[in-house]
């Protein structure tokens, strides 16, 4: 590991037990939070993860100040679990409907700046089981002590459950495969970051509404190194969560989501300049799946769309102008 990066994660790695609520209300003052939960499809734990933050958070201790859930065209009861619990529940293709409809988590997150009030903005996935509000309040932490930090990384033990039973440290596939080696190639700077593709992060309004995001799976990654180029290596602080237990891809799933990380880093190599392209890379993916006959073949694209930083969005901007004057 480069000194630098070995400096970092030791300057800037906390666990969430380090940031009691108490000390985070004091250090808050007039600061505004809010939670944004991107959900499609998670009736069964996006009321649960709501109803412990509106619970411990906004009830018992005054630190949230919205919570908002970004329905991201579900199916199912998800909107109504959520409102039920105590959130505000906005449809994704309701936010901003000038700018057109894009799809992917990316998408939702990126709609949430538009939807939301916060000074800061915590993430937090919607498909989350076991779920404890220590993974907001650590997230929180390092934002509200240290004005020089801009972004929060968690990172946890992510245990592989699958019906033969639990592989304890076997979840993460693309991040050990695709995102590490990749950072650790090109970014070795962040290669203490320990969990790149982490969907529970948090960033200072400021920072996140000047940075681009990626639509699709890709938007962990994009942001990461965004991030790191747009403020630096000491803006970004990571906090240990503990372990994360969460719904699981299939691994065909898990290529498509491969696909998205690679063109989204081969963006970053182009736009920061660290390399020169000869030519645009390809975004067919072929698999194959094994049938009566041999084996089907199946093509899908995995083209990365991208939204423009949200500050250089007319209605945005206008509006944060007259809550600022």
């Amino acid at each position: 590991m480069l000194p630098e990066a070995a400096s970092w994660m030791h300057r800037r790695t906390s666990c969430s037990a380090d940031w009691p609520v108490e000390a985070l209300l004091t250090a808050k003052e007039t600061t505004r939070i809010s939670v944004v939960l991107p959900a499609r499809n998670e009736e069964e734990t996006v009321g649960a993860i709501v109803g412990a933050i509106r619970r411990d958070l906004v009830e018992r201790a005054p630190l949230v100040d919205e919570i908002l859930v970004v329905d991201s065209r579900s199916t199912d009861r998800t909107a109504q679990v959520a409102a039920a619990a105590g959130a505000e529940v906005v449809a994704q293709d309701a936010v901003l409907p000038g700018e057109g409809r894009m799809s992917g988590k990316g998408e939702a997150l990126w709609k949430s700046l538009a939807a939301t009030t916060g000074d800061i903005v915590v993430f937090v996935d919607a498909d989350l089981r076991g779920f404890s509000t220590t993974y907001v309040t650590g997230l929180l932490g390092p934002l509200l002590a240290d004005p020089e930090v801009g972004f929060v990384k968690g990172c946890y033990d992510r245990p592989l459950i699958t019906a033969s039973g639990t592989a304890e440290g076997g979840g993460g596939r693309v991040t050990e495969l695709v995102a590490r080696p990749l950072i650790n190639l090109h970014w070795p700077a962040l290669a203490g970051v320990m969990q790149p593709l982490g969907g529970e992060y948090a960033g200072r309004r400021a920072l996140l509404e000047r940075l681009p995001f990626v639509t699709g799976y890709g938007v962990e990654l994009g942001m990461l190194l965004d991030v790191l180029q747009t403020a630096g290596l000491d803006a970004i602080a990571q906090v240990d969560l503990g372990r994360r237990v969460h719904s699981h891809q299939t691994t065909e799933a898990l290529g498509a989501m491969s696909g998205q990380i690679l063109l989204t880093a081969w963006s970053r190599l182009q736009r920061h300049g660290r390399m020169l392209p000869l030519e645009e890379p390809a975004t067919a993916l072929t698999q194959f799946r094994r049938s009566p006959g041999g084996h089907d073949l199946r093509v899908s694209d995995v083209g990365v769309g991208e939204r423009r930083p949200m500050i250089e969005v007319p209605e945005y901007a206008a509006g944060r102008r007259s809550l600022l004057s």
